[in-house]
């Protein structure tokens, strides 16, 4: 009783109120993107939840910040980001390449013995949205909401290695990290690494991130062509020399290739 007492006090306090009704306008604004308006400026976001402009800016620098939405690249107008997908994991289920890749993770899962994942790029990450964990008992996994930022991450270089000059140029600009002693560091290298990737069709971290884990991706084309997932193969470094590495690298590459083909995408 003493508890409830409590709680009925603290719903009373102002600062509780205002806090409620903050995350009540938050929630307002991203439920005004649908389906039929995926893409809404602030004037008409303030106009559909009846707030001040100024007050709807303050909410989508948060709600940007947390990467629930995120700008449109050549509108500047917002649209709902992956960082929902994180945060939401029944509406994976309505996402129409993850439906479609599921049954190709198993099956490479099935054939390499290795964990697999389905990864999208948001705001300078890839974003795991799907995992098929490897049956062996040392294994790495790719948990579903897992971000992975790192210049010399296999799934990043797979969306460096398909994005505009001038995004590749930002991450240089910021510095190659070193993560390990095989971490490449000279901008001229990685850059010559991102054009491997795009002559193989599927990019490699050996070692580069961590020495006990290899990770292999490839990229998911749709019926635009435009890369929009990566399929990731990730496998402690002991059980990956570099002969079975070639011979993932193009069980990743040929399932990505099924994975866009089923999404319209041209097979290789």
């Amino acid at each position: 009783m003493e508890t409830a007492r409590t709680d009925d006090r603290n719903r009373n306090r102002p600062g509780t109120r205002s806090g409620t009704s903050a995350l009540r306008h938050g929630i307002r604004v991203l439920q005004t993107f649908t389906r039929e308006e995926p893409i809404l400026g602030v004037s008409e976001i303030a106009r559909r939840v009846g707030l001040h402009k100024s007050t709807v800016s303050r909410i989508l620098a948060t709600l940007e910040e947390a990467m629930l939405v995120e700008r449109h690249p050549t509108s500047g107008r917002f649209r709902l980001g992956v960082g929902v997908i994180a945060l939401a994991g029944p509406m994976l289920a309505n996402l129409d390449v993850r439906r479609v890749a599921r049954p190709f993770l198993e099956e490479l899962t099935r054939a390499t013995g290795e964990t697999t994942g389905l990864l999208v790029w948001s705001e300078g990450a890839a974003i795991s949205v799907e995992q098929v964990a490897s049956p062996k008992t040392v294994k790495h996994t790719i948990p579903i909401g897992t971000q992975f930022r790192e210049h010399a991450s296999a799934s990043v270089k797979v969306f460096l290695a398909e994005s505009p000059p001038e995004e590749v140029q930002k991450v240089l600009d910021r510095g190659l990290k070193r993560y390990s002693e095989r971490t490449v560091v000279d901008p001229e290298e990685y850059l010559k690494g991102l054009q491997r990737v795009r002559e193989l069709g599927y990019a490699v971290n050996a070692g580069e991130t961590s020495l006990e884990e290899t990770g292999i991706a490839a990229p998911v084309r749709d019926h635009r062509d435009q890369t929009v997932a990566a399929v990731l193969l990730s496998a402690p470094y002991y059980r990956t020399p570099p002969e079975r590495i070639e011979e993932l690298g193009e069980l990743v590459r040929k399932t990505a290739e099924a994975i866009s083909k089923r999404l319209g995408g041209a097979s290789a």
